[in-house]
């Protein structure tokens, strides 16, 4: 059966995967859970059941789990053990650092394809990807058969080009305009709230200096 994650574990989970990427890369062969708590400044125990969810073998007493297999249980558990083609619609500054951007294959994402309505665009390649005619996603996509869209096109395209993409077939939607689009239920979507995750590191930062002058006082 799958495991249903919470957002927060989907939030917390890949950063193990990261932390264990680099014990690995560093030769590391086993790994406690209170070694990942205490290096990721975590709760243990909440590290403990996060770990054992993802799991398919119990830990080795005095060493810990291998983390190669842990490695492998926790891809399996977040469905990147297999790569999703993606395609990318807005080839602006975001579109193209995002498309030069070589991380995504670390998560089972692979851009695949992008599109642009601008002429001065189309047939051309970034970082070995080809940018297409928006107004041809429907053929293009039939031959790339890519499941996932990234949509950075400016606000007010943003809807119309989710509608395109679902019409086109796109099974799910990673939205990086500055607004929430709409779209069937069946679609799944995650938008990326740039405006406020700033907002929320300009409030903290601004609490920070708030609490500093106050004990300054």
């Amino acid at each position: 059966m799958s495991k249903v994650l919470t957002t927060n574990q989907l939030r917390r989970i890949p950063r193990y995967l990261s932390y264990l990427r680099t014990l690995s890369a560093s030769n590391v062969s086993y790994v406690s859970c209170q070694q990942i708590a205490k290096s990721l400044s975590l709760n243990e125990e909440q590290v403990r059941k996060d770990i054992a969810l993802v799991s398919k073998v119990n830990g080795v007493p005095n060493k810990g789990r291998n983390i190669e297999i842990l490695i492998k249980d926790i891809e399996s558990t977040l469905g990147i053990d297999n790569v999703n083609n993606a395609i990318l619609v807005g080839v602006g500054s975001l579109g193209t650092a995002l498309l030069n951007y070589k991380g995504f294959l670390n998560y089972g994402l692979q851009i695949i394809g992008a599109f642009d309505k601008d002429i001065n665009l189309v047939g051309k390649t970034i970082n070995g990807i080809m940018v297409y005619d928006i107004n041809e996603v429907d053929l293009v996509l039939k031959k790339l058969k890519a499941p996932i869209g990234i949509i950075t096109v400016p606000s007010n395209n943003a809807n119309e080009v989710a509608n395109l993409l679902v019409k086109a077939g796109i099974e799910a939607i990673w939205n990086f305009a500055p607004t929430q689009i709409n779209v069937s239920d069946d679609v799944i979507v995650t938008n990326i709230d740039m405006a406020a995750n700033l907002a929320t590191l300009s409030h903290k930062l601004y609490l920070k200096h708030r609490k500093i002058e106050k004990e300054n006082m």
